[in-house]
């Protein structure tokens, strides 16, 4: 009993079977067909391969949010040399809840302006490297992604033991500051605070050759969350310029280095995406099957052109073939031998 069962329950599963098989005694395989599915098979292998490198590519995804930490501080990274010695030159902050922050973070030392020829190599290289991240967004994406760190941003050490005059400053260090607002300058002479503000003793600096230059930098609070590391950094575009302070020109203003930054209320969060399995193992699918549905129509059309090309130059089943017939019975000694020519599916006698 239960095998009958179990044959009618193979049987019925048969009866419901939506896709019946052809023997393989009808099923005609021509050359057409099989360029078809040397082409298809081709197609496939080729787009399954890219499509496996987009699955295993990333992307970064950029969102926007509103920044909600104001409590936090803010890091600056100094590193300037001024054509001034040190005694003459002095660097403070000031923000817009007028709070003074000291330079007491920064160190002053003495250095030749002049730089080597390594230093030069390294400053042009630097120049460039900026150059071409403000050029070609795209590179972004890949510093994210690989974590490059590059040459280093610190200018590097002399190496010779030069006997010229320490005629330069360099100013190095970092300071915190509020997110809001600020104004960080560098100018003549050192900075005195009071209860009202600062000044800057610049009474015995000789005041020739003045420029001023001013840098205006917005910085953005971003947070970078990729699958080799997660940091919350800020991201900051500046724009420049300079200018000669010359009174009897009537260009007027405070010789020095200006540094006006603001803090963006957005906060950017740059997220490294990846193509799910599911979602690879699906466009997969879609390219097999896409391709299995398409080769019927392209083996009709490709069929039909090489009957077309065949048929015409008489190639293939189109070639023209003699059949003799050799015995002729006595009721038919009147008739001649003949050729029947055959081409196709027509013949001629």
């Amino acid at each position: 009993m239960r095998r009958l069962s179990r044959k009618k329950a193979l049987s019925l599963v048969k009866e419901l079977d939506a896709f019946p098989k052809v023997s393989e005694s009808y099923v005609e395989t021509s050359a057409s067909g099989g360029t078809v599915s040397l082409i298809a098979f081709s197609a496939m292998a080729l787009l399954a391969v890219l499509e496996f490198f987009v699955y295993r590519d990333t992307w970064m995804k950029y969102e926007y949010a509103v920044d909600k930490d104001f409590s936090s501080k803010l890091r600056i990274n100094i590193d300037i040399t001024v054509a001034m010695k040190c005694q003459h030159v002095g660097a403070d902050i000031l923000d817009l809840a007028e709070t003074m922050i000291t330079s007491s973070g920064l160190q002053y030392e003495p250095v030749i302006f002049e730089l080597t020829p390594q230093q030069r190599l390294w400053q042009r290289t630097l120049h460039l490297i900026q150059g071409r991240l403000r050029e070609e967004h795209a590179l972004q994406e890949v510093l994210y992604k690989t974590l490059l760190k590059g040459a280093p941003t610190a200018l590097p050490p002399r190496e010779d033991a030069s006997t010229e005059p320490l005629t330069a400053c360099r100013i190095h260090g970092h300071v915190y500051v509020n997110k809001v607002a600020g104004n960080l300058h560098i100018t003549v002479g050192k900075p005195i605070h009071h209860p009202q503000g600062h000044a800057h003793i610049a009474a015995f600096v000789s005041h020739e050759n003045n420029q001023m230059f001013q840098y205006f930098i917005t910085v953005v609070p971003t947070k970078l969350n990729t699958y080799k590391i997660s940091a919350d950094t800020h991201q900051f575009s500046v724009t420049e310029r300079e200018r000669v302070i010359n009174h009897a020109a009537g260009s007027h203003g405070v010789s020095g280095i200006f540094v006006k930054y603001d803090t963006s209320s957005l906060m950017v969060t740059v997220s490294e995406q990846h193509m799910p399995l599911w979602q690879f193992l699906v466009r997969l699918c879609g390219i097999i099957g896409g391709i299995f549905s398409t080769t019927g129509m392209l083996h009709g059309l490709v069929g039909f052109c090489f009957d077309v090309v065949c048929c015409r130059f008489k190639l293939g089943v189109y070639r023209p073939r003699a059949v003799s017939f050799g015995h002729i019975y006595p009721s038919q000694l009147l008739l001649q031998p003949f050729l029947l020519h055959t081409s196709g599916n027509c013949f001629t006698v």
